[in-house]
């Protein structure tokens, strides 16, 4: 006879025996008659008494009652207690890394321990749990998978303990048996392949190893994943590689729409993602750089839908504000959530997001805060178009970006576009309210490109256009003095070649730059004039509408003046980003 037709006897065997010892217990009117899980049951006396200690003592205490009010809480399903009868009553039985804890925790309950009779079946579980469980990566996580149901019986005994143990020293020795560590991959928006394959850790899968499909760490409910992870962090495991496991059990539980259709009903019960949220939260390492900040603003976004507890929305919070300048605008488009939200998106939080980062930098390079302020400036951008921003959020965010990078050489380009479309989508401002929303603009600091766009735009309040002009026309003041104060030292290199001849060009530009400097001059004097004119009409008010025919022609003759007439005719276009280059 063969192998195989060996094991399928046996299993065919195993079968009629099952059925056959059921025949067996109802044999006797004197066998004791249990209901487990639904499933009758009809148990010899006298091999029951024989193997378990709590049945003896109840059967001689009870020799003709009916027994099935007193075991009615039978801490067992019907496949494990049959295994139980099946021993009692001298069959084969299987264990196995899905039943051996279910097994023991029984075996305990009804007392079949070596002092009430030898080679009894806690003895030759707790041999199999030692000798073929622990030693198996698979096989102790597939054990605690069975453990869901009895997890308290289980732990009681130490049996929880045990698999643990066995898995964070396997761990302890080879950490990507977690998985991979992350790939911090900072994507765009359109960028989209590289979005799809980001942060994707994989578990190690070993070849020629008879488990080579290795089981991971995902597959428990939080009862059990959070103790084991929170021991191993103790024990020193590599962060990295403890972030790769929560980022896996997040995809899995919280992340993914679809779970794997063999997982155990029950650990669906202990996994509310509104716990895991909370446990992983707790558990996700505090160092700069081991969790993407894609990650975190998902795990943040999540967290406000599923309303987690604060402590977890706020540890989130700082976890990302510590690593904003890795940030994208997409990681801060946090929705609004709740049926009394005003905004579209989550400005509070983004605002607790920029407070923590600015109280946690520490560096004495400032480039981290010129990058966060320029994401600032196209979060504002983004968010400007909803109707329902209110004024005071779209100043303090700015004020925020603003007051964190004074003294830096920062564009005003990204603010100028984000007042510009704000501007352009809340029309009902009144003229205070649009000189409110313009206080945060540095006009000195606008590129040529956005001055010009700026020069007419008509969103803009007077007061505000005056001013770009004029600080044009002192970049152009201060560019004329350099060029000047430059021109002796281009003599002196041309002396060389042709004195006479670069002499008398030297003397012809010089002549002619300080003309240049006379025109500006008077320029400014008539510019300073022209708006202080102005400032007296605004101030007085109520020419405004009367009088305006005439002040825009007014406005028209200063710009001529001024020589800012362009045949730019398009004042609703927004200004794009783009690389300027310096006049050679």
């Amino acid at each position: 006879m063969t192998w195989k037709q060996q094991k399928y006897e046996k299993m065919g065997k195993s079968k009629s025996i099952g059925s056959s010892s059921r025949k067996l217990m109802h044999a006797s009117s004197s066998d004791v008659q249990l209901n487990i899980c639904g499933l009758p049951f009809s148990l010899n006396r006298e091999l029951l008494a024989a193997r378990s200690s709590k049945l003896a003592a109840l059967l001689k205490e009870n020799p003709e009652d009916d027994l099935s009010h007193l075991l009615g809480d039978i801490p067992a399903d019907s496949e494990t207690f049959e295994i139980v009868a099946r021993f009692c009553h001298g069959f084969d039985i299987n264990l196995s890394p899905e039943n051996v804890i279910k097994v023991l925790c029984l075996a305990h309950y009804l007392g079949m321990s070596e002092i009430h009779s030898t080679n009894n079946l806690t003895k030759k579980a707790c041999f199999y749990f030692q000798n073929n469980v622990l030693p198996s990566w698979n096989k102790s996580i597939k054990a605690l998978r069975s453990a869901e149901n009895i997890l308290q019986q289980a732990a009681d005994l130490a049996l929880i303990d045990a698999c643990a143990e066995s898995i964070i020293a396997k761990v302890m020795h080879d950490p990507s048996l977690l998985g991979e560590p992350m790939r911090n991959v900072t994507t765009t928006d359109d960028d989209s392949e590289n979005d799809e394959n980001a942060y994707k850790p994989n578990v190690r899968r070993r070849l020629f190893v008879l488990d080579w499909k290795s089981e991971d760490l995902t597959l428990l409910s939080i009862p059990l994943y959070e103790p084991i992870i929170r021991a191993m962090v103790h024990r020193k495991v590599p962060l990295e590689y403890v972030a790769s496991s929560l980022f896996h059990y997040l995809n899995k539980w919280v992340f993914s729409d679809t779970k794997g259709g063999e997982d155990d009903p029950s650990t669906y019960e202990k996994n509310s993602q509104r716990v895991i949220i909370e446990a992983v939260e707790r558990l996700l390492p505090h160092e700069r750089g081991l969790i993407p900040i894609s990650l975190l603003s998902q795990m943040l976004q999540s967290a406000i839908i599923l309303d987690a507890d604060t402590e977890c929305k706020t540890g989130l919070e700082i976890r990302i504000g510590k690593q904003l300048d890795q940030a994208t605008v997409k990681d801060l488009l946090i929705p609004a959530q709740g049926y009394a939200k005003e905004e579209r998106y989550d400005t509070e939080s983004v605002k607790r997001i920029l407070k923590n980062f600015y109280s946690n930098y520490a560096s004495t390079d400032k480039s981290g805060l010129v990058v966060v302020a320029e994401l600032v400036d196209n979060f504002l951008a983004e968010v400007s178009s909803d109707i329902d921003l209110k004024l005071n959020t779209f100043l303090s965010l700015a004020e925020l970006s603003q007051a964190a990078t004074g003294g830096t050489n920062r564009n005003s380009d990204g603010m100028y576009r984000a007042i510009d479309i704000y501007l352009d989508k809340h029309r009902y401002l009144t003229d205070w309210e649009r000189e409110e929303v313009c206080r945060v603009l540095d006009c000195s600091k606008m590129s040529p490109e956005a001055s010009e766009h700026a020069a007419h735009n008509e969103k803009l309040p007077v007061r505000v256009m005056v001013q770009i002009l004029f600080s044009v026309q002192l970049k152009l003041k201060d560019t004329v003095s350099k060029k000047i104060q430059g021109g002796p030292d281009n003599r002196l290199l041309k002396l060389e070649e042709d004195e006479e001849d670069v002499n008398g060009t030297s003397s012809n530009e010089e002549e002619m730059m300080k003309t240049e400097m006379e025109k500006m001059g008077s320029k400014v004097v008539e510019l300073e004039k022209e708006c202080d004119t102005m400032r007296r009409e605004i101030q007085r008010g109520g020419s405004q509408h009367k009088n305006q025919k005439g002040k825009t022609s007014i406005w028209k003759e200063m710009k001529r003046k001024l020589g800012c007439m362009t045949s730019l005719h398009e004042p609703n276009c927004h200004v794009k980003k783009k690389k300027v280059h310096p006049p050679k």
